[in-house]
């Protein structure tokens, strides 16, 4: 999976459509990704709760599948499809597709022979 915790995405699909937020946990096993302010629930609790030990209800966010978001290239500030290239130092990165921005460095770089 290429998102990480931390990274800014936007919603593409969805009731949420057009909203961006930040990466809160991802779930590689269930390609699965919580993003702060996206898909906002209440979920009502009983008093003597760790979180709310007087009881109501409480919002929080659910996942969403990872496939409904996209990053946001640092460049043009719009999402953006990403790859994966290596560059001139042998060292893997991310890259976005829409402007070639690198986005990240995935691996190490290679010794060269």
């Amino acid at each position: 999976m290429k998102i990480r915790k931390g990274d800014t995405v936007e919603v593409i699909t969805g009731d949420d459509k057009g909203t961006r937020g930040t990466v809160l946990t991802v779930d590689v096993d269930n390609g699965k990704i919580v993003v702060e302010g996206v898909h906002k629930v209440y979920k009502h609790v009983r008093r003597g709760h760790p979180k709310s030990p007087q009881g109501g209800r409480l919002h929080m966010e659910l996942a969403i599948d990872a496939t409904n978001c996209q990053l946001i290239c640092p460049e043009t500030n719009k999402p953006t499809r990403v790859g994966v290239r290596i560059a001139e130092d042998g060292s893997k990165e991310l890259f976005a597709k829409r402007s070639g921005a690198r986005l990240r460095q995935l691996g190490p770089a290679k010794k060269q022979a």
